[in-house]
């Protein structure tokens, strides 16, 4: 039985580029046996979208649509079969003298001819090397994974073939449409997760799906010399390209020289177009005209981060552009961000790394040649809205508040397991921290998940508790 299977892109309940994309891949696949993911509107991230009859009704026109053409070859799409004209949902059925087994789950005591694990798995890091693993066959074996996305969540392919042997026989790469014959009798050698790669590609992606997806063409950020916004911004343009992304300089009374000229050079590097608009006159002007006294509060270093938001949108309004967020994972833990300010946006490719993660990745940017400068890289984190200010000045070193951040939200682990590795003090305030910042993450933007236990996925802390 000549098989292939083929790892394409599905879109959230775009019937008519979903069909075309199948029926087209089938078209250009001689086999007698085409395994495709599950477009089911359940597996491709239609929410609540699977209770809209309508909708529901488009799905079954789409499998209908596909039988009509009456293809040689049986196609599976997820368990969906269509053969011989007929659509069907199946578990189990025979083809070429094939007993084939379908389901979402894996169960090793099967007995079949080859087994098919059809369930839309979102990327999640560090996960893949185990998930493969995992699965010891005894019979020939397909993995079989969308490429698209789910809002926050992406389902980022990395498909995989394994024979009776338990060896791997084909493995997709990740973010990348691939239609492939299988030969069972054969094997490869097993490609390791890469997790600097791997999140380069599913951010890029991510960004790159989004706008295709929403209608956005073009993409603008602040830059303020920092590794966040500098990461973001060359994230940006792997996705969309240098023409499609402007960055925003706005400095302030407070921003230190290297803030304009780092930004300068990464913008050059980038081949970015920016613009500068100083946020003095205008601070100056509302302590003037509405505060009416300066008390160097947080109400003013506040007030710094929404006079910037104010330029950022203003102008992604004017010139339709998707404003880009660039505050990360250890930020969003200890509600270090505006509302309204700095966390203004309508994506955010960062927000599930804290930034232990942001430095490993802008170092793997770095890989081939300087593209986000070495400056940037070294140069203590400031938000700088009062002078001299540096992150560590209210918050533990990154290298630790981000093990205690991975260990309590994304390892569960109770509070006595990291008081063992921390001291007790600064793990309680650092917890007491993450609770009472969920109002903030609340009103956050969409952002791309890549752990579990994402705040924009996975984590339901309430807002109203009295607990901590």
């Amino acid at each position: 039985m000549k098989t292939a299977i083929a790892q394409i892109k599905l879109k959230t309940a775009d019937f008519d580029f979903n069909y075309k994309n199948i029926t087209e891949t089938i078209e250009n696949t001689d086999c007698d046996l085409i395994i495709f993911p599950s477009a089911l509107l359940k597996d491709t991230g239609a929410k609540d979208l699977d209770y809209d009859e309508d909708c529901i009704k488009k799905e079954e026109e789409m499998y209908e649509k596909i039988a009509e053409k009456e293809y040689s070859k049986a196609v599976l799409i997820g368990n969906i079969l269509i053969k011989d004209g007929d659509v069907e949902e199946v578990e189990t059925f025979e083809h070429c003298g094939k007993k084939i087994y379908v389901s979402e789950t894996f169960y090793d005591d099967i007995i079949c001819d080859l087994y098919i694990l059809t369930r839309n798995k979102y990327f999640v890091m560090k996960t893949y090397d185990e998930f493969v693993e995992d699965i010891s066959v005894k019979t020939d074996f397909v993995y079989i994974n969308a490429i698209g996305m789910s809002d926050e969540s992406i389902y980022a392919g990395g498909s995989f073939v394994k024979n009776k042997e338990n060896q791997v026989v084909w493995q997709s790469p990740i973010c990348e449409e691939e239609v492939k014959i299988i030969d069972f009798t054969t094997s490869t050698e097993y490609q390791k997760e890469n997790f600097e790669e791997n999140i380069y590609k599913v951010t890029t992606f991510a960004l790159k799906e989004y706008c295709e997806n929403t209608g956005f063409k073009r993409v603008i950020l602040g830059l303020s010399g920092g590794i966040d916004s500098a990461l973001t911004a060359a994230l940006a343009v792997k996705a969309l390209g240098s023409e499609n992304v402007s960055g925003i300089l706005m400095p302030s009374m407070f921003s230190s020289d290297g803030s304009v000229t780092d930004s300068i050079e990464l913008a050059q590097n980038l081949g970015i177009k920016t613009v500068k608009h100083s946020i003095t006159p205008l601070f100056d002007n509302f302590m003037e005209k509405i505060a009416h006294e300066r008390l160097h509060d947080l109400a003013e270093e506040n007030l710094q981060a929404r006079l910037r938001a104010l330029i950022l949108m203003f102008f992604s309004n004017r010139d339709g552009a998707l404003l880009l967020s660039t505050g990360n994972k250890s930020e969003a833990a200890m509600g270090y961000g505006t509302l309204y300010g700095d966390l203004a946006g309508g994506y955010n490719l960062i927000c599930d790394l804290t930034k232990t993660n942001v430095y490993k990745l802008s170092n793997y940017i770095n890989r081939n040649g300087e593209i986000i400068p070495q400056t940037i890289i070294d140069k203590a984190p400031s938000a700088e809205l009062r002078p001299n200010q540096k992150d560590q000045d209210s918050l533990p070193e990154y290298a630790i508040l981000d093990d205690i951040i991975e260990m309590y939200v994304e390892q569960l682990k109770s509070k006595e397991e990291i008081y063992k590795k921390y001291d007790k003090s600064l793990v309680d305030s650092t917890i007491k921290k993450i609770y009472r910042a969920q109002f903030k993450r609340k009103q956050c933007c969409l952002g791309v998940r890549l752990t579990e236990r994402s705040f924009t996925s996975g984590v339901n802390y309430p807002v109203v508790q009295r607990f901590y």
